[in-house]
């Protein structure tokens, strides 16, 4: 769908790309990059730079190196701490690039964005940080090569779906979202009444 999405496919889109985030920061980053240079998606001026050359070839390198560092045993735990602020700022830049320029300027746009990408894909980040480290603990770092196919699909597959079907996307990738932010919270509590 080239040219400009509505608000509301705007939103969605970018927050389904953001929640790719949470599974690897640069694959859904290069699938917007690809998108706006051939023109499927269009986004205000001052983030064109997105779709250029240069970005291009830094998010594909990025993108590569990620992909390949998450199979490594604990460097995979390390990448985890980093990820967190990064895929919460990925996830940020990628909404405010795709919601239409003039609908929400300044301050609500980045407002918007955070809350919609931001916290999307910091809270997928968190959820898959937790699944590594559960892996690690009952594996000893072996299974944390099949986690980490796991989000490679889930970011590659996630990245191109959000640009064919980004409502249900969206919907999808929220729902993922809030199931692992009620689990999470579910186990800080049980922790919390184990150690009173």
């Amino acid at each position: 769908m080239p040219g400009d999405y509505p608000m509301l496919i705007s939103v969605c889109l970018g927050m389904a790309l953001s929640a790719c985030c949470g599974f690897r920061i640069f694959i859904p980053l290069l699938g917007t990059s690809l998108a706006i240079h051939y023109g499927w998606v269009s986004v205000a001026e001052d983030m064109q730079w997105l779709g250029g050359s240069i970005a291009i070839i830094c998010f594909s390198t990025a993108a590569l190196i990620e992909i390949v560092a998450y199979y490594v045993p604990f460097l995979d735990n390390m990448l985890d701490f980093v990820a967190v602020p990064l895929s919460i700022i990925a996830g940020t830049i990628l909404t405010f690039s795709l919601l239409p320029a003039g609908a929400n300027e300044g301050l609500l746009k980045w407002g918007i964005a955070l809350v919609a990408g931001g916290a999307t894909s910091g809270t997928i980040q968190v959820g898959s940080g937790l699944v590594r480290l559960f892996s690690t603990k009952a594996t000893i770092g072996a299974g944390n090569s099949l986690v980490a196919s796991a989000e490679n699909t889930a970011a590659i597959l996630g990245t191109v779906l959000s640009f064919a079907v980004p409502v249900i996307m969206a919907v999808l990738l929220t729902l993922v979202a809030l199931w692992i932010l009620f689990r999470t919270l579910r186990r800080l509590v049980k922790h919390k009444q184990r150690v009173f």
